[in-house]
């Protein structure tokens, strides 16, 4: 009797089935030779040694090489996981004269920067006065809410609102400006701020390490960007028309970040940003123009935000007295001297006082060829109130020396300047309309000069 197909067990030794049974008898004879031959099964202890060896040879060199072989039916996609610990910024430890790493920087100065936001009253191209706004950088300058910015910034400005990074608002009020300068001073009602540290732009070298934190675009608040100081002294005409000198940078500098502070590795405030050189050209097809950002050196204009704070205006200030415009081309080629045309005299100025009068070209100061309004504002700028400087006139063909004691300049001075200035610009207009008269009467020619502007 059989039990099905089983097979005997080469590892039983008892020669007995599974259940204690006996062993069937076999169908064949003993000795033939016909019986099955039972293997022994191989040690192979030996052989999986090695191959664990090998395995873990090749895995040691995967690793070690950075590349790892994900086996089995999974995805083949592996993602790592950084270890390094977090980037620690401990601003209790900063101290003076340190050099600051870029986050130590950031966290040490972003609550003394602010945003700027202005509302502006224009008037349009077709005499309408419509609403606007603007917006700016700045940062502190007191505990007790002295802010400073570009004066372009908040020019014409209705109003002005400063925005903190926690998110406090204040309403600000104007404390003084200098268009020429390119700087104004505004106040907070607020108290126990944190004032930047001041440093000497004057100590920069090219190449050396500056930082800004603004808000670009007027949106992206808060941006901290770095680069490099790639010039010093450079004479650059603003947009206003003014010529200053700046430091050059390849900081990040774009609409929005004026007015705001450029620091060194020490976390010392040694710039206002203020300009980017743009293209202007128009072409869709012209390169952009990257890296090319400029700032105002502190050096040049702690004094005045100073006098601003204390004065509200800019103490020691020099200023003529008159109204001038440049000699217009056109004169030059009828045998006019190229210099300064004198549009007004204002009363009681030292222009006044020294003889200068209207219809005077002014050719030198100080022995120093004038050839333009700015390049003789640009001059007397290296002047203080109460120096006295030389001025060579061109007046009814003939030349004459005046001698002026230059006056202090201040709001009252800048009032009565406007005033006179929309005064000539009446009488200008009314002038200009009784020439055409004149002119469509007898079909003659006639020269106007151009409107000038007060010095």
């Amino acid at each position: 009797m059989y039990y099905g197909d089983y097979r005997p067990d080469p590892e039983r030794r008892d020669n007995t089935q599974p259940s204690g049974y006996p062993m069937p008898p076999a169908p064949w004879p003993e000795g033939t030779g016909c019986a099955p031959q039972v293997r022994k099964k191989k040690n192979h202890t030996g052989t999986k040694i090695a191959a664990l060896g090998l395995c873990c040879a090749l895995l040691g060199g995967a690793a070690g090489g950075g590349l790892f072989w994900y086996l089995g039916r999974q995805s083949s996609t592996t993602l790592y996981q950084g270890g390094h610990e977090p980037v620690k910024v401990e601003t209790a430890s900063i101290r003076n004269g340190q050099v600051l790493t870029p986050p130590e920087l950031y966290a040490a100065n972003v609550n003394s920067c602010v945003g700027i936001t202005t509302e502006l009253v224009q008037e349009n191209g077709f005499g309408y006065r419509v609403r606007g706004a603007a917006a700016g950088s700045g940062f502190v300058v007191s505990a007790d809410g002295y802010i400073v910015t570009n004066y372009h910034v908040i020019k014409g400005a209705t109003s002005i609102q400063v925005a903190f990074l926690n998110g406090d608002t204040y309403d600000a009020a104007l404390v003084g400006g200098e268009a020429e300068n390119d700087i104004a001073v505004l106040k907070i009602e607020a108290s126990g701020l944190a004032p930047v540290q001041l440093g000497d732009s004057d100590t920069l070298v090219v190449g050396e390490t500056v930082y800004t934190i603004g808000n670009p675009l007027g949106e992206l608040t808060w941006t901290l960007t770095d680069g490099l100081v790639s010039a010093k002294d450079r004479k650059v005409t603003t947009s206003e028309g003014e010529t200053m000198n700046m430091l050059q940078t390849n900081t990040a500098i774009n609409s929005g970040n004026s007015g705001g502070p450029l620091f060194n590795a020490y976390g010392e405030v040694v710039g206002i940003t203020s300009a980017k050189l743009s293209n202007s050209s128009g072409s869709s097809t012209a390169a952009s123009i990257e890296g090319l950002g400029f700032a105002i050196p502190i050096n040049d204009v702690r004094e005045m935000i100073e006098d601003i704070i204390t004065h509200g205006y800019v103490t020691g200030k020099p200023n003529i007295g008159i109204l001038m415009n440049d000699v217009a081309s056109e004169a030059v080629q009828y045998g006019v001297p190229q210099g300064v045309y004198i549009e007004a005299v204002l009363s009681g100025s030292c222009a006044d006082r020294g003889g200068l009068k209207q219809g005077d070209i002014v050719t030198a100061m100080d022995g120093e060829e004038v050839t333009s309004g700015d390049a003789l504002k640009a001059a007397v700028r290296q002047k203080k109130a109460g120096d006295t400087i030389t001025l060579s006139v061109f007046r009814s063909g003939e030349k004459v020396e005046l001698t002026l004691t230059l006056d202090e300049d201040n709001q009252q001075r800048q009032d009565a300047l406007s005033d006179l200035q929309d005064a000539l610009k009446q009488q200008r207009q009314e002038e200009l309309e009784r020439q055409q008269q004149q002119q469509q009467q007898n079909g003659g020619y006639y020269y106007s000069w151009p409107f000038g502007f007060g010095y």
